[in-house]
């Protein structure tokens, strides 16, 4: 009699395997998001026009998948960290202005001469530029405390403020250098390929390839998982918690300086306005990628996932003819549906 009361209340062995199976499907779904939304973006607008599908058109959009693809990686670090950084956009207008500043020549009036750098000194100093907007942003978020979403808007206005007095409001054209002044191949990010692939996306790659081994081979990524995941307890565990922000600050600085690089490459122009909404772009690609707005989780491979998934969309209406209105307004869906889903991947975790 014991048995088969113990029978009848114990739940059948067919019925919880056929829940653990479709709880383990839903899981790789949730975690594949990226991968899937991808792969139904090429296969639709492959079907809607016969000229998406061509290896021509997907270098192409992997080009313009890079200028914000590597503002996105820096601003994964940052999320990773828990934090946020809304300055990567007019970052990379400021980095643009600057270096068509300095291809146009620096007037040393004191001197009375014009210096006209290198260009391999130009791309140095604007990665320094980079660097130091958001190592601002490091020093007044871990030091002084101030909310990273305050700190990082605060500097978002100061660049773009700096960008346009530099400029007057204007844009810096034709900045391909002159060969008697030592300063050409400025373009050569833009428009230069190796082995046919565009040496944007080469970098974009190296980047993604060195974000991906210092999160998971090296001591910086345990410690930047172990802060963002819990401030205090990775304090008191000895994990330098102030220096691994600033870093993270540093490094999207730097990384939103390469976008801004290679904009100013690809376009030969740089203009104030660059980069606008672009940080809206790179939190969006690391939310479609799967990582947790609340810091600790997510990887490069799903955050280049998501700047593919929005490059790919967003070219692929260009190419049918949608209007740029209606772009907008699918962008902004699939943003709101990757936010959803981490919420039902990350939600009962958190609670």
């Amino acid at each position: 009699m014991t048995d088969r009361t113990h029978t009848l209340d114990s739940p059948p062995v067919a019925s919880k395997k056929k829940t653990d199976k479709s709880l383990n499907l839903a899981r790789l779904l949730l975690e594949g998001r990226a991968f899937i939304a991808l792969l139904v973006i090429i296969i639709t607008f492959s079907l809607l026009s016969p000229n998406y599908f061509t290896g021509a058109n997907f270098l192409t959009m992997a080009s313009h998948v890079a200028i914000f693809g590597l503002p996105a990686i820096g601003m994964l670090l940052v999320i990773l960290n828990g934090g946020i950084d809304l300055s990567v956009g007019s970052t990379l207008g400021l980095a643009g202005v600057m270096a068509g500043f300095m291809m146009q020549g620096i007037n040393l009036e004191a001197l009375g001469v014009v210096l006209y750098l290198p260009v391999w000194a130009v791309a140095i100093l604007t990665l320094v530029i980079g660097a130091l907007v958001g190592l601002v942003n490091g020093v007044l978020i871990a030091w002084f405390r101030v909310p990273a979403f305050v700190a990082t808007l605060g500097t978002m206005y100061v660049a773009r403020g700096i960008a346009l007095l530099i400029t007057n409001g204007l844009t810096y054209n034709k900045l391909s250098g002159t060969e008697a002044l030592g300063n050409t191949g400025f373009d050569w990010l833009g428009f230069n390929r190796i082995f046919n692939i565009p040496v944007g996306v080469l970098v974009l790659g190296v980047v993604a390839l060195a974000c991906g081994f210092l999160l998971s081979r090296s001591a910086f990524g345990r410690w930047l998982y172990a802060s963002g995941g819990n401030e205090r307890a990775a304090d008191l565990s000895g994990v330098p918690v102030k220096r691994i922000k600033i870093s993270v600050y540093v490094l999207s600085g730097i990384c939103a300086a390469m976008a801004g690089l290679v904009l100013s490459s690809q376009l030969t122009s740089a203009g104030p306005t660059a980069g606008t909404t672009y940080e809206l772009t790179a939190i969006a690609a690391v939310v479609i990628g799967g990582a947790a707005l609340t810091g600790g989780r997510g990887n490069v491979r799903g955050t280049l996932l998501g700047a593919f998934v929005i490059g790919f969309l967003s070219d692929g209406l260009v190419i049918i003819g949608v209007s740029a209105y209606w772009q907008t307004v699918f962008t902004g869906a699939v943003i709101v549906l990757a936010v959803l889903l981490n919420t039902l991947q990350y939600g009962k975790r958190s609670r």
